[in-house]
């Protein structure tokens, strides 16, 4: 009995754990592609790494007390750094650079995509917010 509780509490384990990373591909400055060892694969448009940065200084403008980054539509990558053997730091051309995008994180950003990016696009509606730079006055 034991023996087949152990098992099963592994089997959730390994369930609960993202895959192991198995590729990433900068593809500056437009994306980032990274494929995982259950074959998942996605492409990572740099406004969407932008925007989810998980960075707390992210140059986040406060929207009725929630927390919008917007005019990032053009953003773009302009380089990568290994951050151990779990992650990678992004700068992007708005000289944004602190978050470090683990590979769990990056799972999720794929698994999520199209929720999120719909999420992202109906939060700056609600706030009459574009993901276009504002124009200089």
């Amino acid at each position: 009995m034991a023996a087949a509780v152990g098992a099963v509490v592994r089997r959730l384990h390994a369930a609960a754990q993202p895959p192991r990373l198995t590729k990433l591909a900068l593809h500056a400055p437009k994306s980032v592609e990274v494929e995982f060892a259950d074959g998942s694969t996605f492409h990572l448009s740099a406004e969407f790494l932008r925007v989810y940065s998980p960075a707390a200084d992210s140059k986040i403008r406060s929207v009725g007390g929630e927390k919008v980054i917007f005019g990032r539509r053009h953003v773009g990558i302009m380089s990568a750094e290994s951050v151990g053997n779990y992650g990678i730091r992004i700068l992007f051309d708005d000289l944004h650079k602190t978050g470090i995008f683990t590979w769990d994180y990056l799972h999720h950003l794929g698994s999520s995509k199209f929720s999120l990016m719909r999420s992202y696009i109906r939060t700056l509606r609600k706030h009459g917010l574009g993901r276009d730079p504002q124009r200089r006055k």
